[in-house]
């Protein structure tokens, strides 16, 4: 019976979290840059019953981000979920890797959260979670992208404690490293095999994880059943990160 809406959701960990609230009841606003992949996503979603509106955008555009959250929002009505999951993998440490992962991963993330959070405060409350990564939580990863998944982190602690009072959750969720059907890190595996391998050495289960396995924690902490959580940045990532917090 909630409305979700969710950035980068055509594949990969957006997909997953989408498909998996849909199976819980949720009605569900998509949007991602590719069209044709966007509309497959958007049929799947339809095949388990729920209303459904879907736009393709580039959230990195404030202008592109506000038009898909306001159409979204009068083809559902309300506005009780949003996870903000889209990113630009802005790997290069270079100006365009940079302005990708602040545009894309942060700010795109921090006007949603703006966007919505009036509805909510009408409707009496909600549930913000941004998707982070554990490169935020320690050094080695690019540092545009770990820089802008930092921001992120700290940006929902932030939002938790000055939204508490209007009943609104904001937490993040970090994954280690997914695997999945031509995602990164299946392409990184056919085609620089020891640098997965390498990886996959830090991973104290042996594997890499699922988008499904990220997913069942986004429901989990979206439900009413972690009424009681907020400002929180829970890793799933199979033992990835070794760090104290």
């Amino acid at each position: 019976g909630k409305t979700l809406f969710i950035t980068g959701a055509s594949r990969g960990i957006g997909k997953a979290i989408a498909l998996r609230l849909a199976q819980a009841g949720a009605q569900v606003g998509i949007c991602a840059r590719g069209e044709e992949a966007l509309q497959a996503t958007a049929n799947e979603l339809r095949r388990i019953g729920v209303d459904v509106y879907a736009h393709a955008c580039d959230v990195g555009s404030a202008e592109a981000l506000d038009g898909f959250l306001a159409a979204a929002k009068q083809a559902l009505t309300r506005g009780d979920m949003l996870v903000n999951n889209a990113s630009a993998f802005g790997f290069t440490d270079d100006e365009a890797g940079w302005r990708a992962s602040l545009d894309v991963d942060l700010m795109a993330a921090v006007r949603a959260s703006q966007k919505v959070v009036p509805w909510m405060i009408a409707d009496g409350g909600g549930v913000i979670l941004h998707i982070s990564s554990i490169s935020g939580l320690e050094a080695g990863s690019p540092p545009a992208y770990a820089a802008a998944k930092a921001a992120l982190i700290s940006h929902s602690k932030t939002l938790a404690i000055s939204l508490a009072p209007h009943g609104i959750r904001v937490n993040t969720v970090a994954p280690g490293s997914i695997e999945f059907s031509d995602g990164i890190w299946d392409t990184v595996k056919h085609e620089n095999r020891p640098f997965y391998d390498t990886v996959l050495g830090t991973i104290p289960w042996g594997r890499m994880g699922t988008p499904e396995e990220v997913a069942d924690v986004v429901v989990f902490l979206a439900s009413a059943r972690a009424a009681w959580i907020t400002g929180v940045c829970l890793a799933v990532d199979g033992g990835q990160h070794k760090g104290n917090l």
